[in-house]
């Protein structure tokens, strides 16, 4: 078995061979593999180590900030070709014991509700994970890779760079190329590599949290080698990740590659999917048994009504469950931790006009008392 070992009491700029944290066609590649080959992956945190237990908010304000996500690899799978599908099962992901989940000025869903920084540390042990910030609640095991993908051709790179550009430019929010914090941290990864804040159809950070142990995620590749890394691990997360993060960790993936050979060319290029023949955690929390939920609609603070608007609807949906928790005696702040790491936001509706509907599913069962 092959893998690639990391120092996790270093940063990712100190083991510049062992990762990256920009997506560019040119990254070197750490290991080679054979489909059907296992291969153990040891990842640092979103951060690249620089949250720490017992740090607070007013720690945070110096550090690096364009770091993530440090990734783990390239893992060169040979045999791999552009129009290949690439599928890789996740045969293992062990969390680290320490994670953590905050929230800071500018950043997440609620950001013009939620100016001021705030950080949980989480303690992982047992298949749970417990924080003193969050008394009475503890969050079991879902963990997955919440950034894993292939590197992008040069065409696409180039491609999504443009795209993102005019969204800027039309007032939108994106992150274009930029060479501080990068890993490497010159030349033209540096430079021209796309920053890993968002998915795009290489994968990366899509923070699907039903990529546990067991399930398949299936990326079209664009270079020879396909090029695959990793790291953003999440020892649990609520499916919309409200706040900006989940609970936080290093952990090791134990990956394993199967080569669809011209699959994606026969499929015109399909986006990225992910199957699972099992359940992605135990049954009980996958569903969950035990919850209540609150609903969001598309009408505005004011009463204005919006059609077919379901961000508003999930906005709403959201800030109904955060004073829902309220009443319970959280405060405002923890119970949009709460909601990031355990509530999931579902779509109800998209056709009842005006009034497309979203849910948020709060499990009962987090609660110990």
């Amino acid at each position: 078995m092959k893998s690639i070992e990391i120092d996790r009491s270093k940063r990712l700029k100190e083991e510049p061979n062992k990762g990256h944290n920009r997506w560019h066609p040119d990254v070197t590649p750490v290991v080679e593999v054979d489909p059907g080959e296992e291969v153990v992956i040891e990842t640092r945190d979103a951060t690249d180590g620089q949250i720490k237990p017992g740090m607070a908010e007013s720690d945070l304000v110096n550090m690096d900030s364009k770091v993530a996500h440090p990734l783990t690899g390239a893992v060169y799978v040979k045999g791999a070709k552009p129009g290949d599908l690439l599928e890789i099962e996740y045969l293992d992901i062990i969390a680290q014991p320490h994670g953590w989940t905050r929230f800071r000025p500018g950043s997440g869903f609620l950001r013009d509700l939620f100016t001021e920084a705030y950080l949980v540390h989480w303690e992982i042990k047992d298949g749970w994970a417990t924080s003193s910030r969050l008394p009475g609640i503890r969050i079991t095991d879902g963990s997955f890779m919440g950034t894993a993908g292939i590197a992008p051709s040069h065409a696409q790179m180039e491609e999504w760079t443009r795209r993102e550009a005019e969204l800027v430019q039309r007032g939108g929010v994106a992150f274009p190329p930029d060479s501080e914090d990068a890993v490497p941290s010159s030349g033209p990864i540096a430079s021209q590599g796309l920053r890993t804040i968002p998915p795009r159809e290489n994968c990366g950070n899509v923070d699907a949290k039903q990529l546990t142990k067991g399930s398949h995620l299936l990326i079209p590749v664009n270079v020879d080698g396909a090029l695959y890394s990793a790291g953003d691990g999440h020892f649990a997360q609520g499916d919309g990740e409200c706040c900006i993060t989940a609970i936080e960790m290093g952990a090791t993936a134990v990956v394993r590659f199967r080569i669809h050979d011209g699959e994606a060319g026969r499929q015109n290029n399909p986006s990225p999917r992910i199957s699972q023949p099992e359940n992605f955690v135990r049954p009980q929390w996958a569903a969950p048994r035990n919850f209540i939920a609150t609903m969001g609609m598309p009408v505005r603070e004011d009463g204005t009504q919006e059609g077919e608007d379901l961000t508003l609807a999930a906005r709403n949906a959201l800030i109904n469950m955060i004073d829902l928790l309220q009443e319970r005696g959280w405060t405002r702040e923890q119970a949009y931790i709460i909601c990031s790491v355990a509530v999931d936001l579902k779509v109800s509706n998209i056709v009842d006009l005006p009034n497309v509907t979203v849910s948020a599913f709060l499990p009962e069962d987090i609660f110990q008392g």
